[in-house]
């Protein structure tokens, strides 16, 4: 692949939340980060999966015309999209077929090399590029947090180059976080997806909140019992800021819990957290109170579904075979 000037990487992701493309520069830097989320009806807690293939099919030709003029001038030389949730043999969701298609497309019109990564890989990327901590963190082994609707997982990461080393090591056992937000939200009254709206809520709370015994066991954790008693406290208090306040406090002090467990073992291992839940601002200076050392964020935009990692990863990638 010869080297261009005006070259740009396109990525593309298709979550159960978001349709979003992006396209990233000769140079690293992320030129366009474009999103459209997918409609939930008012009282619903998420899609099906069919239901989401369509609303990305709906999506997509528009996400493309804005990605177009966005990197007008500029030349796609190759495009990657996010093909699973996990790099697992057996993560699958229907849902990420819908980027397949699209990426196809684009590559076979421009004769563009192609590449795959999972939607954790990317949000990982995401999170790595827009903390600063590319640097940093090269060739170093990190602990990461995944914290989303579909995922609270712990893991050991190692950013070698182009390619991401991920190793699972502890997480939810059952209900996700971004699951018991949307979850307590929705009986809220908030509309999906719920985080943002939960921490306006959360912000204009002045009471004590409660502080239940965690259920953290090593590198595990339990979060279905917390959906039980945010509403058993809402019952309770009828108090909507009190109740959110609660559950961002309670994943909070559980993330904290698994933190310091990955840090008992390897005393002064940085720490990335991504994904939606983590761009929860009340949350994230609550974690760097409570663990401080070498500790990375994702920026907002960088934290929710988005595909500026996938195309971070397809600069990458594009360039180490162009060296090869």
């Amino acid at each position: 692949m010869p080297q261009m000037h005006n070259a740009c990487y396109i990525g593309i992701d298709t979550s159960n939340y978001t349709t979003s493309v992006a396209a990233v520069s000769d140079g690293g830097e992320v030129l366009a980060n474009l999103k459209a989320p997918l409609p939930v009806k008012a009282g619903e807690r998420g899609l099906r999966q069919s239901e989401a293939v369509f609303a990305h099919v709906k999506n997509l030709p528009q996400l493309m015309d804005r990605l177009g003029t966005a990197i007008k001038g500029l030349t796609p030389v190759a495009v990657c999209y996010s093909r699973a949730p996990r790099d697992e043999a057996d993560s699958y969701m229907p849902c990420f077929l819908s980027g397949g298609v699209a990426a196809h497309a684009l590559a076979a019109s421009g004769a563009l090399p192609i590449f795959t990564c999972s939607h954790q890989a990317g949000h990982l990327m995401a999170a790595l590029y827009s903390s600063g901590a590319l640097s940093p963190l090269q060739g170093r082994c990190f602990g990461a947090f995944h914290v989303s609707g579909g995922t609270t997982d712990m893991l050991e990461v190692t950013l070698n180059g182009a390619e991401l080393a991920i190793t699972p090591v502890g997480g939810s056992v059952d209900l996700h976080a971004g699951q018991a937000v949307d979850r307590v939200g929705v009986a809220l009254g908030l509309p999906f997806p719920c985080g943002p709206h939960l921490e306006v809520l959360a912000g204009q709370n002045t009471k004590k909140i409660p502080r239940p015994r965690l259920a953290v066991e090593g590198g595990a954790c339990h979060l279905s019992g917390l959906e039980n008693m945010a509403l058993r406290l809402y019952r309770e208090t009828e108090d909507k800021p009190l109740v959110a306040a609660f559950v961002l406090d309670f994943i909070a002090r559980t993330l904290s819990a698994l933190a310091s467990h990955m840090r008992a073992r390897t005393p002064d291992l940085p720490l990335l957290f991504s994904g939606g839940v983590m761009s929860n601002r009340i949350m994230a200076r609550e974690l760097i109170r409570a663990l401080g050392g070498e500790i990375y964020f994702a920026e907002p935009a960088f934290s929710a579904d988005n595909a500026a990692g996938v195309a971070l990863i397809c600069r990458a990638r594009a360039l180490a075979t162009q060296n090869d």
